[in-house]
This record gives structure tokens, sequence and C-alpha cells, in this order.
């Protein structure tokens, strides 16, 4: 079984070729990356990353203040856009794709599948949106106008089992700013589960909540027979994309819609093409495993344990053993957790807000990764520490790469652009992505990181309190991992316990060359039962050291 590695690419902003950078600026300022950027060679770079999976994100049409009228595309309103290019969580067409992504926006679905075909032929696979909590304020399919949401509600009603929103009867949107000239009368319950006619800047003011079935303003109780109108359009929407040989779905805010319907839908979905994944965004603990056991999805994020963890272990001193803690919490559905540290939500690890350098994220990329076999992602620039430092517009500087607005990514433009020599990465920059290559590929070439056991050594190494050492073993493979969360190097003496040896299956031990597998170089150390392994590890790095018993 290959190891899940997935590249997160916010779409619009990949390899755009204009490099014009106006705070706010229209599409004919700053331009837009395109679905033909992602040419085999542009593919071939990305795999070379060591990854599966490509999540192209922001590929559904959405609401933005660009006019596409010439396209048969209405206009949004632009007072509830956030950004000029607008949200890639406010879709206002499930069964279109974004123009700003095509060459020809007339043949954008056309371009859009000849993607499809490109990822596929360059050994990855295909993952995209879908955002079943809430839609464009301004929802309208224009390819599929007879299944729009809200066509046949019963707006006199707050709420309806088989109504698609939930309204005000009779009382008008009335934001908490100015909107001079739209009108939304009945007002509709906004998509944060905000149930008030009047959502403030700080709510999810672009979308309109979708009704699945549950009253939320009365007792939340969910009428779920017979099936709600919503379950059944949302079904159609998912095999629409599967049928296009769409390999998963990431599925945005997937904890704020009934458990219920994921369980339906999910097998709904699988019942024709069983190969598809599902990967729910979720925050809350407690209810992982009903996402996973009753909902039937494959990965769930990672956040609130282990990527919170590792963030307060490389930035604010919390022992290593914190790490145990986390993954402890999970460890009966390990399998199936998202590893991250960084995607559109979350801040970059170079930028002021995090860790301030791309390097620290080294030893928590290291335990991200190699940890288990479950699935990890990465963002587009964190291979080259892009530090998200820009802004952009409507998203200010606070260390993310914007999803509202137009923008050219520097990082990745050197990285990527054809038009723009890749030597123009600096030194770190060139370190930093030989380093994801090779934590990467060695996901997929090293049996003990793919399918290995994982056996956590810091019970036994109560002393260690900046370090964090684990093995992973497959057969007579076996994989000593060290990650220094620490400003000064590390001589380190790990001791392994013989529960190691017998948890891991192994027999012999004593004297042997190990050698890293992030740098190629060997060294002599003792591994045996009850003994301690003595090593050095840089500052802010690690150690992947190969064993032969």
């Amino acid at each position: 079984m290959d190891k899940i590695v997935i590249y997160q690419i916010l779409t619009r902003l990949f390899a755009n070729t204009t490099g014009v950078n106006v705070p706010n600026g229209t599409l004919a300022q700053n331009g837009c990356a395109k679905f033909s950027y992602f040419t085999p060679r542009m593919l071939a770079e990305i795999k070379k990353l060591g990854t599966t999976h490509v999540w192209y994100t922001g590929i559904l049409e959405h609401a933005t203040q660009t006019d596409y009228t010439r396209y048969g595309i209405d206009n949004d309103h632009a007072g509830i856009v956030k950004g000029k290019a607008g949200s890639p969580y406010a879709v206002r067409d499930y069964y279109d794709v974004d123009p700003d992504l095509a060459d020809n926006p007339a043949n954008r679905m056309q371009e859009f599948e000849k993607l499809v075909a490109r990822t596929h032929k360059a050994g990855l696979k295909m993952i995209i949106d879908f955002v079943p909590n809430h839609v464009a304020r301004q929802y309208h399919s224009d390819v599929k106008p007879e299944t729009d949401f809200g066509r046949h509600d019963r707006t006199d009603w707050h709420f309806s089992p088989q109504n698609n929103f939930y309204y005000y009867p009779h009382t008008p949107l009335a934001p908490q700013f100015d909107v001079q000239g739209y009108c939304e009368c009945p007002a509709k319950a906004t998509g944060n589960d905000c149930f008030s006619p009047v959502p403030s800047h700080n709510d999810w003011y672009e979308t309109v909540k979708l009704n699945y079935g549950v009253d939320y303003t009365g007792d939340h109780a969910g009428h779920f027979d017979p099936l709600p109108d919503t379950w059944i359009k949302m079904r159609d929407i998912l095999l629409f994309w599967a049928a296009k040989n769409v390999d998963g779905f990431r599925c945005d805010m997937a904890e704020m819609v009934p458990v219920e319907f994921w369980q339906w839908v999910i097998g709904e979905v699988k019942r024709l093409f069983p190969q598809v994944i599902f990967i729910a965004e979720v925050y809350n603990p407690a209810q992982y495993r009903s996402y996973i056991h009753t909902g039937g999805f494959d990965y769930l994020y990672d956040k609130v344990g282990l990527y919170d963890t590792l963030r307060s272990v490389t930035c604010y001193g919390t022992s290593a053993h914190q790490i145990t803690q986390a993954w402890q919490q999970v460890s009966d559905i390990q399998g199936n957790m998202l590893n991250f540290l960084e995607n559109h939500d979350e801040q970059r690890i170079a930028s002021d807000f995090f860790a301030g350098q791309a390097d620290k994220g080294l030893p928590a990329m290291l335990v991200a990764a190699c940890m288990n076999t479950n699935p990890v992602m990465i963002y587009f620039g964190q291979e080259v520490g892009e530090r998200g430092m820009d802004a952009e517009g409507f998203s200010g500087r606070d260390g993310r790469t914007t999803i509202f607005d137009y923008w050219s990514v520097d990082s990745i433009n050197r990285l990527y652009n054809k038009q723009l020599a890749k030597s123009r990465l600096s030194d770190d920059e060139q370190n930093l992505l030989h380093f994801y290559r090779t934590l990467l590929t060695l996901c997929h070439t090293e049996r003990a990181l793919s399918n290995g056991r994982f056996f956590d050594l810091m019970y036994a190494n109560g002393h260690l309190q900046r370090q964090y050492a684990f093995v992973r073993a497959d057969g007579h493979e076996v994989l000593l991992c060290l990650a220094n969360f620490s400003d000064e190097q590390a001589c380190v003496s790990v001791f392994v316990p013989l529960h190691a040896f017998d948890y891991l299956q192994l027999s012999g031990g004593g004297a042997c060359v190990a050698r890293d597998l992030l740098v190629n170089t060997q060294e002599t150390i003792r591994f045996a039962p009850d003994e301690s392994v003595v090593t050095t590890v840089a500052p802010w790095n690690c150690k992947i050291l190969k064993i032969s018993l």
C-alpha cells in the first residue's frame, strides 16, 4: 500500500505568470493561473516531490467581482463578495468550474476535463472541494438551473425538512454593514450557523446555510424520513463530479452537516465509485469516530490534535512529550487521520505569526510525515518556505496566502514558472526543497514508513524535552527517527527498551552502521534491547537512521 501524500494548491494563484501584485487588484491587473498552466512538465515536477494526490482548491464556480456576463454568468453583488476574486467556499454553481481558470471561459468545463486527464497521465490523483454546508448568497446554476437550491422552497416557513434554506419570513436581510443595492427578502440564515437576519462582518455573510433537515432554531431534531431535498441534490452533485473521474473530495466544514447525511451519501457514491475517497474538515475530537465509523469518511483533519501540538512544541517550547499524548488520543483511528503543518486556513510556517523561518518546521514535518502510515499533506510553497506575509487586499498581512484575491506568489513562480529560471531559488530555498523531496519520497520507498509499525520511545526517555524519538519497522527494515525542536545541536541518548524489540518483532542488535536517509551519511551506533543510541542532531533538524541488524 502506498502512503498518500497530498499537495494542496490554491489553483488560481499557482504559477500565475504575470508576477504583478496590485493590492486589491482586478483580474485584468494581477492575472490568474489557468488550467493549462498544469502542463505535463509541471505535473511531473509536482509528482517528483513525492506527491500522490493533488488537491486543486477553488475549482467550483464561486461568487466573484469579475464580470462574466458575456458567458451567461450573472454578476454577483460586490457588497457580498469577499475580495475581488471571491472566496472559493462561496459556491454559486455546483455544476460548473471557475471561469477565471480557463483560457477560454466558454470552454471552461472542457479545459477542466483535460486537466483531469493530464493529472492522471502524470500518475497523480485529483481531489477537489465539496462544500456542503453553505452556498453563495446569489447561488444560481447556469448549467442546471432546474436543480437550483430554494427553487421550490416555502419561503413563508422558517423551517421545513424539504426546504433547502432557513428563512426569516417577511424580514429582509439587514447586515451590520452597508450593502447598498442588495436585496434579500426573506432573509436566509448565514453559513456559519448565524440564525439571524443581521449578520456581522465577522460572519460568513457571503454565504447561506443549507438545510439538511435539522431544525436548528427549534429542538435541533433531525427530520430525515423522507429524505430531505438537499440530500438528494448533494448526492447528484457528488456523482456528477465522480463521473468526471475526480478521485476524491475534501469536504468543507463536514461537521456542520449531520453525520446521517454523510452515512447515506458516501454509501451512495461508493456504491458506484468505490475508489473515491472522502476527507472531512472537522475540529471536534468528540465527533471523530462518529464521522469515520458512522459517516463513512476515509480521512479526517488532525488539526486539533497533532497540528496544534506540533505548533505549540515549535513555537512555545511545549515539551515534545505532548506529541505522545496527541497521537494517543486518536490511536484507534490513527490510520484515518490526515496530518499537515500548512493549508489555506492556517498560517505559513515561515510567517512572523508561526515559526518565523521555514527550517524551524523540519522536525515537525518529520513527525507529521513519518509517525505512521496515514496520509500527510503539504500546501503549495511550503516546500520552499513561502512566508505568506503579503497584504493582498481583502486578505491582510496575516501569515496566510490569500484565498480571496488575485495575486502572484513569488516563491512558487521562482520554483515552477517556466518563464523564470529555477536557479533563482536561494540556497536556503533549494535546501528546503531538497529536504521535502527526500522526506516525502522516503515515505514511498522505505517500507518501514509506508507499511511499517510505529513505536514511540518517549515513555522510556523522560529526559528528552526538546527532542522526539520513535522507531518504524517492517520486517528487518528498522528506522530510528529523531526530531530536534531546539536552537542548539543536541547530543541525544535515546534508550530503546526491550519492549520495543518485542513489539516490532526485532531480533539481534548491538553495534551497527546506521545511514541517515535524509542526508545519506553513515555513523556507528549501538542499537540493542535496553541500551541507548547516542547521536547528535543539528538545531531544528532531524534524522532518519536506517539500521541493519
